[in-house]
């Protein structure tokens, strides 16, 4: 019989782990918008931060020591980040992306919301800022696994020769979400007075949230189970089996060959980008309106320009490093880091309103999307297919807890003791140093097979 004839004659069902464009159109919807509502609540609560929730939780203390207290409330949440990176990671790894995915955004999200319902220290005392404690463990717990598993599944639906551009959705998530609550902010600090915004305006970004978690809900019950979860050897009816059930070869070496290696280049890779992210998009913030005595909006307003840029820098960056590697594209753009940290610092320090723009305009798409567009593709490539969701999750948040969550912390320390800005170049500089290094040690990964149960270094 002719192969044409064969082909015309064959009943066979079509390959359940096979994914239509409609199906990438959906997981990169869902992954887009689950990864701007974690970065619109976390650049919320950033701006809360440095902009209120000092006056608003912490009235009894002076300035400075309310902005170290408010960061350092930011920073707890990052504790449960990494708890909830291991749960949900171990969960999504064994029963699939999908239904993480679900639970974690609906977890966040209502966090979120009740954060705009909170009542203040001037209504109830220390049981505010506690309950803001609350609020942001239990949201950090559903967000340690919303941007690993949101990444590593788009990348897992992505076509080769197309992840980076594909997986840059992702850090245009982030940038979305970032425009948006910066925006909020922005227009909030225009239109309110100062009793205003501290009375009730503040409550309205975190209660408006609730809009985009309905339908982030909504779309996440549409999309299909990554195909590389259901095509590994050892998922069986849509569930991961135990190690010591599975005796595939393949999946035995593969488990030997797994040595760590490459979870410590994808957490140096991390703590690079997210190091950055901590000290533009929060420290830098807070310390332009107290340190500098600049108006709060001039700082949102750089943020919100740098968005905009930004969604012309991550796809462009995504799609260089599907045509020159993600490790050289990991060196540029942490090269570029390390020589603009002291010019953007003299930019925003300098006393010219244009001159703190272009700074924060070019830290921002520089050190911190510019990077976040190559981190989630790399980091998906580097590593194995088994305990992929897991590896990813503790990397980011293990990098998180090191930077994000204490570099504004130690930001603070270091300027108020220096009385000067240069600590602040200085730690740019280190963690893109760490990034670079890391780049040049990793192997290059773009187009790697992720069905792969080993890592790749």
């Amino acid at each position: 019989m002719s192969t044409e004839a064969s082909a015309v004659n064959d009943t066979s069902p079509p390959d359940p782990n096979t994914r239509s464009t409609k199906d990438l159109s959906k997981a990169a919807v869902s992954g887009w918008l689950g990864t701007a509502m974690e970065f619109m609540d976390f650049q919320l609560y950033s701006l809360a931060a440095a902009i209120v929730f000092n006056e608003i939780f912490f009235p009894d203390v002076s300035p400075a020591i309310g902005l170290l207290a408010a960061m350092a409330t930011y920073g707890v949440g990052y504790v449960a980040r990494l708890a909830g990176a291991v749960y949900f990671g171990r969960m999504g790894d064994r029963l699939g992306r999908k239904k993480v995915l679900f639970i974690t955004i609906a977890m966040m999200g209502v966090s979120t919301t009740l954060i705009g319902a909170l009542p203040t220290y001037a209504q109830i005392g220390l049981f505010a800022p506690a309950l803001l404690v609350v609020l942001r463990l239990v949201q950090g717990f559903g967000a340690g696994a919303e941007i690993a598993g949101a990444s590593v599944m788009l990348v897992e639906y992505a076509p080769k020769g197309r992840r980076g551009l594909i997986s840059s959705l992702i850090a245009l998530g982030t940038n979305s979400g970032t425009l948006v609550a910066t925006g909020i902010w922005a227009l909030l600090l225009a239109v309110l007075s100062d009793e205003q915004l501290h009375t009730w305006g503040w409550r309205i970004p975190f209660l408006a949230s609730f809009v985009l978690l309905v339908l982030a809900l909504w779309i996440r019950r549409n999309v299909k189970e990554s195909p590389v979860f259901e095509a590994r050897d050892d998922v069986v009816d849509g569930v991961a089996l135990d190690r010591e059930a599975v005796k595939e070869s393949k999946l035995e070496a593969g488990l030997k060959a797994n040595k760590g290696k490459a979870f410590f280049m994808a957490l140096g890779l991390r703590i690079g980008q997210a190091g950055n992210s901590g000290l533009v998009q929060t420290f830098l913030v807070g310390y332009i309106g107290t340190t500098l005595g600049l108006d709060k909006s001039v700082a949102t307003d750089s943020l919100l320009v740098g968005s905009v840029i930004g969604f012309a820098t991550v796809p462009f960056v995504g799609l260089l490093s599907d045509r020159f590697g993600r490790r050289a594209m990991y060196m540029t753009m942490s090269t570029l880091s390390i020589v603009l940290a002291f010019p953007m610092l003299l930019l925003v320090t300098g006393g010219s309103t244009p001159g703190l723009v272009i700074g924060m305009i070019l830290g921002y798409n520089v050190a911190v999307v510019g990077l976040f567009a190559l981190e989630n593709v790399t980091m998906s490539e580097l590593l194995g297919g088994r305990n992929r969701f897991t590896q990813v999750g503790l990397a980011k948040e293990l990098g998180g807890i090191a930077t994000v969550a204490a570099g504004p912390v130690i930001a603070a320390g270091l300027t108020a003791w220096a009385n000067s800005w240069w600590p602040i170049a200085v730690m740019l500089m280190l963690y893109s140093l760490i990034a670079l290094v890391t780049a040049y040690l990793m192997p290059e990964v773009a187009d790697r097979d992720l069905s792969a149960l080993e890592d790749a270094a």
